[in-house]
């Protein structure tokens, strides 16, 4: 099957072209990074307009590369949610509109079962296996059964872990995207500050960050001036220091579930993934724990439309479809139709 996968949730307009499954014709991805910038985030109303602008030459460009037209598609995938709705309504119009006029099958997937099928772009894991999603807007603990049999073991309870990285960074003035600042500025510091590792509870497989985050709001406060390396504040060490207690939060509580579930397999996934420190950690781990550990390329762990691309193969390929009714949602729940 040729499927063209359209993914707009956030802020990358992306579109892909995948010939079975992992035969990547095309994968265009357009950022909008340097427009949110200014504002240390995400404005949604800049997000939208933005994919509106994008929409069709990175389709078109996505179409070119792989040397096809509409015609020769097999199916469409769109990620229907979770994300902005005004972005979501962009990508889910556009393939709404090709589908009805190219007659071409349409299935739209969850973003965040995307990035959990992210790692089948690569390489194949065997069921059951543990699957750790890291992003800006997610940090969530599955157990995964099969394609479309996922338990949600834990999630944040608060700030997602990409969330507090771009929080942390806004505070030292350090600039945006956080996460790849963070991870420089932290090569240069030494792990030295003492920042919590909150656990909400150890009944739980649940995530929180914003302790974590306040811990280093209330460490700048001590010093006269702050922010940007001014003054006396170690920033580098406070970057190391605050990534190092990300990462040890993570293995925690994945280690506790690798325990309750008795799964010796891991797969990685989401754009906080891209960090070499926490890869490293991680491949530390499945060492000592004897884990089988899967972590995509880093292209594949940002938000990307190759995997939405492969979702919406499987989906296709079992008989899935959507009408032109379908529509684009907020909050959806991994798992749920």
């Amino acid at each position: 099957m040729l499927i063209l996968g359209i993914e707009t949730s956030c802020d990358e307009t992306a579109a892909a072209v995948l010939k079975g499954g992992r035969e990547l014709l095309s994968d265009i991805i357009y950022s909008q990074v340097a427009i949110h910038r200014p504002y240390g985030g995400v404005v949604p109303e800049l997000a939208s307009r933005n994919h509106l602008d994008k929409i069709v030459p990175v389709v078109e460009e996505a179409l070119n590369r792989a040397g096809i037209g509409f015609k020769d598609l097999d199916g469409l995938a769109v990620t229907r949610g979770p994300g902005l709705v005004g972005a979501l309504l962009i990508g889910l119009s556009f393939a709404k509109a090709v589908s009805a006029a190219c007659r071409i099958p349409l299935v739209g997937v969850n973003h965040l079962e995307g990035h959990i099928c992210s790692i089948f772009l690569e390489q194949d894991v065997p069921f059951p296996f543990l699957s750790l999603t890291v992003s800006g807007g997610h940090t969530s603990l599955y157990l995964v059964r099969e394609i479309g049999s996922y338990q949600l073991l834990g999630q944040t309870r608060d700030d997602a872990a990409g969330e507090a990285f771009d929080k942390v960074a806004k505070l030292l003035q350090l600039g945006y995207p956080g996460g790849g600042i963070i991870e420089d500025l932290a090569r240069q510091g030494r792990p030295s500050i003492p920042f919590p590792r909150a656990i909400p509870s150890r009944a739980t497989l649940d995530f929180s960050f914003s302790g974590l985050k306040t811990a280093v709001v209330n460490y700048v406060k001590k010093f006269p001036e702050s922010g940007n390396g001014s003054g006396a504040l170690p920033v580098a060490d406070i970057a190391c220091s605050f990534q190092e207690a990300v990462v040890d939060m993570l293995i925690r509580k994945v280690k506790l579930a690798r325990q309750e579930t008795n799964v010796p397999r891991l797969a990685l996934s989401g754009g906080v993934v891209s960090n070499g420190y926490l890869r490293e950690r991680f491949q530390a781990l499945a060492e000592e724990e004897d884990l089988e550990l899967y972590i995509p390329d880093r292209r594949y762990c940002t938000d990307n439309a190759a995997m939405i691309a492969w979702l919406g193969r499987h989906y296709l390929e079992r008989g899935c479809r959507d009408d032109l009714e379908l529509d684009a949602l907020s909050r959806w729940p991994v798992g749920r139709k």
